[in-house]
């Protein structure tokens, strides 16, 4: 009596494996067994022709690297300055677009425009804009008395420069979240008011409680996003410097005196030019460790959130 449901059990056990089969091969190909190959090349001196155990010296080596504090810390404040600022201002654009009477088709693609340009044209174009004796931005400040900084070319204004960059393109978060405000429910606002409620707290009551699923997929993505954050700080060191890739040229990333090195970027650097691929790993691997924390830690807050609420 027992046997027939305990086959039943191991044949539906085989069905689910067989469905899973596609997902559990992808993540085993394109997930794990990296993973536990960069885990392995972390111990190892590796130069893409030569393997040697080294055993835990490229562990020691990250503790007495001097960029590795500030690419980190660089790539700290993206986290904490750029990725707030982004999605604050991404939302404040969808909230515009969301309240106009007229226009809102027009406006929606006006902001959404810039999210379509190729990154490295929109970076160097922005270097351009920005530059401190041709480009037309200080001569704007200028008109009204206003002295503008070398953005790109002073180490105290490279990061805000960047910023301002991710502000500009923006329009692709805008927009999800153009269409997260229109889903929520107007009886909700209309009970609000009739409670007495003012902009800011249906905004705080009603607003944000039903968006705070796409809030938190916002807030995830663009912190993965400036934890990865490369080509742009990347492109725009390169071209305000004037360094070029003709022979017998070198280039250190980070130009202004390392005000827009990342972790990305010095991993990129020891793994493809100082060929140390076994360091490489042992960055990559403490990118990968950061990420999982900044996630576990909004998760976290956003289900507390959901639970007060």
């Amino acid at each position: 009596m027992t046997s027939v449901p305990l086959r039943r059990r191991h044949g539906e056990g085989l069905r689910a494996l067989v469905w899973l089969a596609p997902w559990l091969s992808g993540v085993s190909i394109f997930f794990v067994y990296p993973l536990l190959s960069t885990v392995y090349f972390s111990f190892h001196r590796y130069d893409l022709y030569t393997l040697e155990f080294i055993g835990l010296d490229n562990w020691r080596y990250l503790l007495q690297d001097p960029r590795v504090p500030t690419s980190a810390a660089n790539t700290l404040w993206l986290v904490l300055i750029m990725v707030p600022a982004t999605v604050l201002f991404a939302l404040a654009l969808a909230q515009l677009v969301v309240r106009l009477k007229a226009g809102t088709g027009l406006f929606r693609t006006i902001f959404y425009l810039p999210s379509l340009v190729p990154m490295a044209a929109g970076t160097i174009t922005f270097v351009f804009l920005l530059n401190p004796s041709t480009g037309p931005m200080n001569q704007v400040l200028a008109v009204f008395g206003i002295e503008g900084p070398d953005w790109f070319g002073d180490p105290g204004w490279a990061k805000p420069s960047l910023t301002l960059l991710s502000l500009w393109g923006c329009g692709q978060l805008a927009v999800i979240f153009m269409a997260a405000l229109l889903d929520v429910p107007r009886h909700l606002y209309e009970a609000a008011a009739i409670d007495g409620a003012g902009p800011w707290r249906q905004f705080r009551s009603v607003t944000l409680p039903t968006i705070a699923p796409v809030l938190m997929f916002a807030l995830v993505t663009n912190v993965i996003y400036a934890l990865q954050y490369f080509s742009q700080a990347m492109i725009a060191s390169r071209v305000a410097s004037g360094a070029t890739d003709s022979p017998g040229s070198s280039f250190t990333p980070g130009y202004p005196d390392e005000s827009l090195l990342t972790l990305p970027q010095w991993l990129f650097h020891a793994g493809f030019r100082d060929y140390t691929m076994g360091y490489a790993c042992v960055l990559a691997l403490l990118l990968f460790a950061t990420s999982m924390i900044f996630t576990l830690i909004l998760l976290r807050h956003f289900r507390r959130a959901e639970e007060v609420s």
